[in-house]
């Protein structure tokens, strides 16, 4: 199937399922990715994943991944390298994967050492491209654009290939979309300057770091490194996205992000 757009870098469109939806404390079960490149070449990228923590029963009834179907299957430090090759440079996309799929991914690397810059990537979330014209889930999306039952709904393999086939349906849809992936990483993925992580829970105020969330919201984390440093050390050991527990790790070291350039009238 043709891709709306001539892509002038790799694009992967992947689906995890997990033990849960915490980045932090759950693990990834299974990751299914369809790689699109430039030239209009596709390759899946597919794994199988031994969690190395207990499955939840409520999440086996969402995906149906048991234990037992994971035991002999490699840890995801194991394949992290093949992975991390497989993502190579390319931009990503999912349903929801700006909250739920790249923090996971993220933290799995961090877990074994290795770094994975989502940030620099240029994220197409169909999700949010849905959810802005006709706002449901993935499920209703595939039906709205595509006129198919999800039957497979929750397997990642599945899940991968209806995101794909819903933005592919979102494109004829909406012929005024842009058409090239800066636009639309700007569209649907807008960071507020002032932020100073990405989900904003940190922010620039008078060219200080403050809190912006809780008791604590105005603080300045300068300030804070000195007079309550256990604060940030709880953002730190806690289930925070990654960005703002390194600011917050950086801070107890003395280390402060450089403030926003102002821009020139």
């Amino acid at each position: 199937m043709k891709f709306p757009f001539k892509l002038d870098r790799p694009l992967i469109v992947f689906d995890i399922e997990a033990t849960g939806i915490s980045a932090r404390a759950d693990r990834i079960i299974e990751l299914a990715a369809i790689r699109l490149e430039p030239n209009g070449e596709e390759t899946l990228g597919y794994w199988l994943l031994n969690p190395g923590i207990p499955i939840p029963e409520e999440s086996i009834a969402i995906h149906g991944i048991t234990d037992e179907a994971v035991r002999d299957c490699p840890r995801f430090k194991e394949k992290a390298l093949e992975i991390l090759i497989y993502f190579g440079e390319a931009d990503l996309a999912g349903f929801n994967a700006g909250r739920f799929d790249i923090p996971m991914l993220v933290e799995e690397f961090n877990r074994v050492g290795i770094f994975f810059d989502a940030d620099r990537r240029r994220l197409l979330d169909a999700q949010r491209i849905f959810h802005s014209r006709e706002p449901r889930d993935l499920t209703a999306a595939l039906k709205f654009y595509c006129g198919d039952e999800h039957t497979d709904a929750h397997g990642a393999e599945a899940d991968a290939r209806a995101t794909l086939n819903v933005i592919i349906g979102q494109f004829k849809r909406y012929p005024d979309l842009p058409l090239d992936m800066d636009a639309l990483d700007r569209a649907f993925n807008p960071l507020d300057p002032l932020n100073a992580d990405r989900a904003g829970r940190l922010r620039w105020v008078d060219g200080e770091v403050t809190v912006n969330f809780g008791k604590k919201k105005g603080a300045k984390l300068r300030e804070l490194a000195v007079k309550d440093p256990g604060f940030l050390k709880w953002i730190a050991k806690n289930d925070f996205p990654p960005d703002t527990r390194l600011i917050c790790e950086n801070a107890l070291l003395g280390i402060f992000p450089e403030p926003p350039r102002k821009k020139k009238d």
